[in-house]
């Protein structure tokens, strides 16, 4: 019997000739990653007595949620994580003004490779996955038990298979299959799972697409995602790597076996919104004109890279933000806030009437840096749209691709792209 990609990685980190589904292993790690919130691993790790780490060379530390510092409190965790990190010697370590946001930051840094066993304090570490690693965000007690032994203990996941057919339209992007996929399989519809993308359309997505599409996984309840690596893969890990690093690209054997196997026809598929309480609620966005926003948010670990700047740019070239909305824009890393400047797509927000934020995760999950008031509504590349999540209990978030984010923020309602480019 054949495996999946998961299970190929996983066999091989528990150095086992095949594992299956339901099996318990013990799986060696290749990175581990953090940020600020990580503190409390590092107070776990204290706390089980711990003098080192495995390797101070495969930790990944960055800090991006409270940055720049909102409060007291803020600063003052902060300067503590340095601290362990200094304690610990690890020297992956990314400070205010040289790195950005983790999933953005470690990618780029080229520090995550095809084929490892990535663990991290993140719920978003899936968006690794994009790379061809299995990626799994964990609790502070694991996260800190694999930073002390350099490995884990878990249980194999089944695999979701999710291929996407036929051409995409031109204002259909990464966001949209995966918020689509949301919508079909809910919440719940990959609990413990691994979802693994495949299809041409998968395929014909640039690296930054695929990052999106592996992050939200996790918002369908999945364990782990991947995209099996091909040349697009190679060629972004062409500079970033060091010369002799062993990566290992797997695929899925013809013969491995999946808990279920979807097939959606991505010519059908329009640009996506997910309304709230959740991300699964999701409908196309031509659909929600009548829903009026107070703030748009670009950026995030899900979507705040380099081209998502580029394509909302190109839609607001020339044109102004609606009077009455608020627009922020977060490039995900200190590298790609330079390249947007650059190539002067800073600039365009800017007289366009958006504010530019220095990267961090402050508005995502309702830190700083673009908090909502009562009943205020936003529309936002960001990943969650919980009650709450971004600031008043009584605020509303819609969550939706750089180029419906844009076009929206022109228009001043939710729109779907292709409104704004016709006209």
């Amino acid at each position: 019997m054949g495996m999946t990609l998961v299970e190929k990685v996983l066999a091989q980190a528990a150095n086992l000739p095949q594992v299956k589904p339901g099996q318990f292993i013990t799986a060696k790690v290749d990175k581990i990653i953090g940020h600020d919130i990580s503190l409390a691993a590092f107070r776990e790790l204290e706390r089980m007595g711990a003098t080192r780490v495995f390797d101070p060379d495969r930790i990944a530390i960055t800090w991006d949620h409270f940055v720049p510092s909102p409060t007291v409190g803020a600063a003052n965790q902060n300067r503590e994580l340095a601290g362990y990190i200094n304690r610990y010697k690890i020297k992956n370590f990314f400070e205010v003004g040289r790195g950005g946001i983790c999933h953005a930051l470690f990618p780029e840094k080229g520090l995550i490779w095809p084929g490892d066993v990535v663990v991290g304090s993140d719920s978003h570490t899936c968006t690794y996955g994009a790379l061809g690693a299995v990626a799994m965000g964990m609790g502070s007690t694991d996260v800190a038990a694999a930073m002390a032994l350099g490995e884990v203990w878990l249980k194999v996941p089944e695999t979701i298979r999710v291929h996407f057919a036929g051409e995409r339209g031109p204002w259909t992007t990464g966001k949209d299959l995966i918020l689509y996929t949301l919508g079909q399989i809910g919440t719940k519809g990959a609990l413990y799972k691994a979802l693994e993308f495949a299809g041409e359309a998968v395929y014909g997505l640039n690296m930054d697409e695929r990052f999106t599409i592996c992050n939200m996984a996790v918002e369908g309840g999945s364990k782990t995602a991947v995209i099996a690596p091909d040349d697009t893969t190679r060629e972004y890990l062409v500079g970033r790597v060091p010369p002799g690093a062993q990566l290992r690209f797997y695929s899925s054997d013809l013969d491995a076996v999946y808990v279920a196997d979807y097939i959606f026809d991505c010519s059908k598929i329009e640009p996506q919104v997910a309304c709230p309480p959740s991300p699964a609620n999701v409908h196309p966005a031509a659909g929600l004109t009548g829903v009026k926003i107070d703030q748009a948010v670009l950026g995030s670990c899900t979507n705040g890279r380099l081209s998502d700047l580029r394509v909302a740019a190109r839609i607001l070239e020339g044109r102004k933000i609606k009077p009455g909305v608020r627009m922020i824009v977060v490039p995900g890393t200190q590298e790609i806030y330079l390249t947007a400047m650059r190539e002067g797509l800073l600039e365009t927000f800017v007289r366009a009437g958006a504010l530019v934020s220095p990267p961090t995760c402050g508005p995502c999950f309702g830190g700083h840096m673009g908090l909502l008031g009562d009943s205020e509504v936003a529309i936002s590349s960001t990943n969650r749209n919980f009650t709450g999540r971004m600031g008043a209990v009584n605020s509303q978030v819609y969550l939706a691709s750089p180029a419906t984010v844009a076009a929206s923020a022109i228009t001043g309602y939710i729109c779907d792209p292709r409104e704004v480019m016709s006209a």
